[in-house]
């Protein structure tokens, strides 16, 4: 133990060698110190995960988009009672929403198109096609990794042209590069001009928004879809548009706004959804800000009992120690040498405890991830704080004990058996 201690300056070698004595009682409060702190670090680093997760996946929909849905209808003749009423989502809903909500850009459109079979010279594809108007990729925050998006131009043309998804690309053109190459979608011969970036997000969903959809899809020009493929006359001109605002303090209002202005162009049918991706993410905050209460809360306690356990090892040891301790006064020690010596070993049990519950943490968060399929994600300072809080709480409970150790009267701790 010595040759293993040999670093340490003596007086804290003598501390650690004095709890070494005394090893099953140190480790059994070491426990309640590890198991807060570790609690403490799996929290902040599912809860850090969880956050960026979040906003990845609401930054895939548009932190700065409202977003308006049709809604689909189960039967005919629900969709006949709606259409002698509304006519549906539409352009002329996105342009009116363009023209009156405070602060909008831009839209883009989206039309899906009802697939049923999608194949190459090279392979074939499950994907799903869909009409998107220009700006349709750098609202949906999509990311062409090879050749070009769509344009105007396409649109105009009404040109025989698809960007496809990163999974659609590679079922179609296995191991060989998809520009320029031909692809058939049910009837419609398409040339590929560009693939998108996988974006590889974590989950299919977020908040009941589908998400992902992107790298199974073919997207053609949305004037080219409307003109090429066929449509049921009384389905919606679109299934949705994203309007992009300027400044996000304005979604709020721009969402009461562009709610008011669809229900009136609809005759107040309840044909249509609105989703404001920035809400989601503040409602997943919400739902978080109370896991780390309670994670907290638990964390709290595990703390409480650390440090009462602390205490309980301190004071123990000045019972067990009065005749060391009278013995060491009546060499001349102070009252002050007497609490740092004891404050030493509180120390040594405080950051042994840290330092044990930090590998916990680490190692209960990925257990978590692993187990639930959280993610987990590490911001240094917020972690490094709680294990030094956590030491602090210990150590505070230490210094009682300390200070009735510095307390005894040096002829009686002397004689005491």
């Amino acid at each position: 133990m010595n040759r293993a201690l040999g670093w340490l300056p003596p007086i804290w070698r003598e501390a650690v060698e004095e709890l070494w004595r005394r090893r099953l009682r140190t480790l059994l409060t070491l426990l309640g110190l590890i198991f807060g702190v570790g609690a403490i670090v799996a929290m902040q680093a599912v809860g850090e995960g969880s956050r960026r997760e979040a906003l990845r996946l609401v930054e895939s929909l548009g932190l700065n988009n409202l977003i308006a849905e049709a809604k689909l209808q189960q039967d005919e003749n629900s969709l006949r009672e709606i259409r002698a009423r509304s006519l549906g989502l539409s352009l002329a809903d996105a342009d009116a929403a363009l023209a009156v909500v405070p602060g909008a850009q831009r839209y883009a459109a989206e039309k899906p198109i009802r697939t049923h079979s999608v194949f190459s010279d090279s392979g074939h594809s499950d994907a799903q096609a869909s009409g998107v108007s220009p700006d349709y990729f750098e609202l949906s925050s999509l990311r062409v990794a090879k050749g070009r998006a769509l344009n105007a131009d396409d649109d105009r043309a009404l040109a025989a042209v698809a960007v496809l998804g990163h999974q659609a690309a590679a079922d179609l053109f296995p191991g060989v590069d998809p520009l320029g190459r031909d692809l058939k979608v049910n009837h419609v011969w398409l040339q590929v001009v560009g693939v998108l970036a996988d974006r590889d997000l974590s989950k299919d969903q977020f908040e009941g928004v589908q998400l992902g959809l992107e790298s199974n899809r073919v997207y053609v020009p949305l004037a080219s879809a409307r003109a090429r493929f066929k449509f049921n006359p009384q389905e919606d001109e679109v299934d949705r548009f994203l309007l992009r605002l300027s400044d996000p303090s304005q979604l709020a209002a721009g969402a009461r706004v562009l709610s008011t202005v669809l229900g009136q162009r609809h005759a107040g049918s309840a044909d249509f959804r609105l989703v404001v991706p920035q809400q989601l993410f503040q409602q997943h905050q919400k739902t978080q800000r109370i896991f780390r209460v309670v994670m907290g809360a638990i964390a709290g306690v595990s703390l409480l009992v650390g440090g009462i356990g602390i205490m309980n090892i301190m004071l123990a040891n000045v019972l067990e120690r009065r005749r060391e301790i009278g013995l060491l006064r009546a060499l001349g020690a102070r009252r002050r040498d007497v609490v740092a010596q004891f404050l030493r070993e509180a120390t040594v049990i405080c950051v042994s405890g840290a330092a044990l519950g930090l590998l916990f943490g680490v190692l209960l968060a990925y257990l978590i991830a692993a187990f639930a399929g959280w993610q987990v994600a590490w911001a240094p300072i917020p972690v490094l704080l709680s294990a030094t809080f956590c030491a602090a709480v210990g150590l505070a409970f230490g210094v009682y004990p300390a200070r009735q150790a510095a307390r005894l009267d040096p002829i009686a701790a002397l004689r005491h058996d």
